[in-house]
């Protein structure tokens, strides 16, 4: 079996493919790979690794305890620790903070990192291929401050696991852990109950935890009554700030409806805007975090109660560091909420913040012709989303209510900030999109946020991603003028960079570029074909998050979805086989691994030599 890495920012066709296609010479093509490999060191030269779980930057100092270690493995064993899709593998890389890698030909699993997490990965991945024989056997050497034990009785085990695992898998998903049934010591099952281990910091472990007892509440009322005094205070103080512990509060039946919300959406709310776990086990509402973040979720909690009995306002809210307020004219108030709150939810949902109109009792609401105060909570970035798209939608209604004399602003603040662009009206146009399916686009390939308030563009966040959203901005709209020329980007960790054959170009970019438009959507990445210093023409795929083997997002599932369109066309053109590594990617066949997943969408078979385009 062999894989290729998607982790250089250059991917080339083999060279025998790209002599025929663009007449370059192979010490060129080898000069140029050499200076795109990536930055993740070979070990004695192996260069069929199945995919390197984690990547690091070159110029990053490793610390004093960072070393590498290897595990002789069964063939049996990596298809476990690899895993559907090389989900398992990642998994195990996130938990332990380690970069692990799966070498197929040796059947060595090889681990970086510091001492601790080598030892956390390695454990990890005992208890991942332990479970293909049987219970995993946990000792008490397992516990390295990263493990939760739990007991769940014996009539919940199957519904707390779901068919074929699915319910713990989602909920390792979620919180970033790793969650197995086992066996303490050398002692058998206990009958009346089942033990299960979740691993992972304080945090992932808290959420895990509290989600498994929520599960196991519906199904054995009156359990967590038993085990409260264990639960509760479990972990106190054993986070970086020493002020972790949990608060309760015990709910009515109609509360308990009201706080859960329609689908959980508002406990999901309440968990996003404080950064507090915010779980219901019955009637009892827990709130795990921070002495701060315990306190906010206190806080957001009363106000949504208070709701429920007349209009809310925040005495102290200038003096808060966890909201942002903004003056909604009365004449858009409606506009913004949204037929019974579907904006304000919207909102909500998509920036994880907390948001309500503050009124005092008495007061006339905006009836009066005045503007009403809209307070936002949440983190500092989801607050400015919020803020901005409140801003976007009152500038529709009223035009001018804050852009009224605005200028253009660029920020040299290292931290977050908000610069300014103002746009003319064919520009907007053209850098809104469809839907705003072009702002969409650049906010979600730069790591900014992108927001068009009127004429003006706001791009908020780090320096780093404020430059990257300037560039892609500056890049879209010189397309409207004829091709774009970027002379290099291999010092840039932001771009992937593709040579594709000269008679495949159109069928990549599709008519008019829809086939472009239609991977950049599901991949959240922003691509498009520019000239080099020499005049060649390249593909680049944009994206802040490199993406990786599993991940359906960023520029590795992008080049995996060109790839497949450039082997379609050739097999088309009866070509043969196309090999979509690079020379620098490892020896051997071409080969699919049977163990990663399958393309993601395959045209008709039965097509003419120029197929129809789909719609968009």
């Amino acid at each position: 079996l062999k894989l290729h890495k998607f982790c250089g920012p250059r991917t080339l066709l083999p060279s025998s493919l790209r002599h025929q296609i663009m007449g370059r010479s192979r010490s060129d093509s080898r000069r140029r790979d050499r200076r795109s490999r990536s930055a993740t060191p070979e070990k004695n030269g192996r260069k069929d690794s199945r995919s390197p779980s984690r990547g690091k930057d070159e110029d990053k100092k490793n610390p004093e305890d960072y070393g590498v270690d290897t595990m002789k493995i069964t063939d049996d064993d990596a298809a476990f620790i690899l895993g559907k899709g090389g989900k398992t593998k990642e998994k195990i890389s996130r938990v332990s903070e380690a970069e692990i890698e799966l070498f197929e030909r040796d059947l060595i699993l090889e681990i970086r990192g510091t001492k601790l997490q080598r030892r956390r990965a390695k454990k990890y991945a005992e208890g991942v291929m332990a479970q293909r024989t049987g219970p995993v056997s946990i000792t008490e050497d397992y516990d390295d401050g990263d493990l939760t034990m739990l007991l769940v009785p014996q009539v919940a085990v199957g519904f707390v696991t779901g068919r074929a695992g699915n319910f713990l898998r989602t909920i390792e998903e979620e919180w970033c852990t790793l969650m197995f049934f086992c066996e303490v010591g050398s002692g058998g099952r206990d009958k009346e109950y089942e033990k299960l281990a979740i691993f992972g910091d304080v945090r992932a472990r808290r959420g895990a935890e509290l989600k498994v007892l929520s599960a196991v509440e519906t199904k054995v009322p009156g359990y967590f009554d038993k085990i409260r005094d264990e639960v509760v205070p479990r972990d106190k103080g054993k986070d970086s700030t020493g002020t972790w512990g949990t608060d309760t509060m015990t709910f009515q039946d109609d509360e308990l409806s009201y706080a859960l919300g329609k689908q959980g959406g508002t406990r999901k709310k309440l968990e996003r805007s404080t950064g507090a776990v915010v779980q219901y086990v019955g009637h009892v509402a827990l709130f795990s975090g921070t002495r701060e973040e315990r306190k906010r979720a206190k806080d957001y909690m009363k106000w949504l109660f208070e709701q429920l009995e007349g209009p809310v306002f925040v005495e102290s809210w200038a003096d808060r560091n966890d909201c942002t307020v903004v003056e909604v004219p009365s004449d858009c108030i409606g506009y913004i909420t949204g037929a019974r709150r579907a904006a304000l939810g919207a909102m909500e949902e998509e920036w994880g913040v907390l948001m309500f109109f503050m009124n005092r009792k008495g007061d006339r609401g905006g009836r009066g012709g005045e503007s009403e105060k809209l307070i936002i909570f949440g983190s500092e970035r989801a607050r400015r989303g919020a803020e901005l798209k409140v801003m976007s939608g009152v500038e529709t209604k009223s035009p001018g209510t804050f852009t009224r004399g605005l200028r253009e602003k660029i920020s040299n603040e290292r931290g977050f900030d908000t610069d300014r662009i103002i746009f003319k009206d064919d520009e907007l146009s053209y850098a809104l999109g469809k839907q705003g399916s072009t702002r969409k686009k650049l906010e979600g390939a730069a790591g900014a946020i992108l927001q068009y308030v009127g004429h003006v563009a706001f791009i908020a966040g780090t320096l780093k991603e404020r430059k990257r959203c300037h560039e892609f901005v500056k890049w879209l709209l010189a397309q409207r003028r004829g091709s774009v020329t970027i002379p290099d980007v291999s010092n840039r960790d932001d771009a992937t960079e593709m040579h594709i054959p000269e008679n495949c170009k159109g069928w990549v970019t599709g008519n008019r570029g829809s086939e472009l438009r239609r991977m950049e959507e599901e991949t959240q990445t922003y691509m498009f074909m520019a000239l080099d210093d020499r005049g060649d023409e390249r593909l680049i795929i944009f994206s802040h998050n490199p993406g990786s083997k599993s991940d359906p997002h960023g520029r590795a599932a992008a080049e995996r979805l060109v790839n497949e369109m450039v082997q379609e066309k050739l097999r088309d053109d009866g070509r043969g086989r196309y090999d979509s590594r690079s020379p620098s990617r490892g020896r051997g066949g071409g080969r699919r691994d049977s163990r990663s997943p399958p393309p993601r969408r395959s045209r008709r078979d039965s097509r003419s030599r120029t197929p129809p385009r789909r719609r968009r």
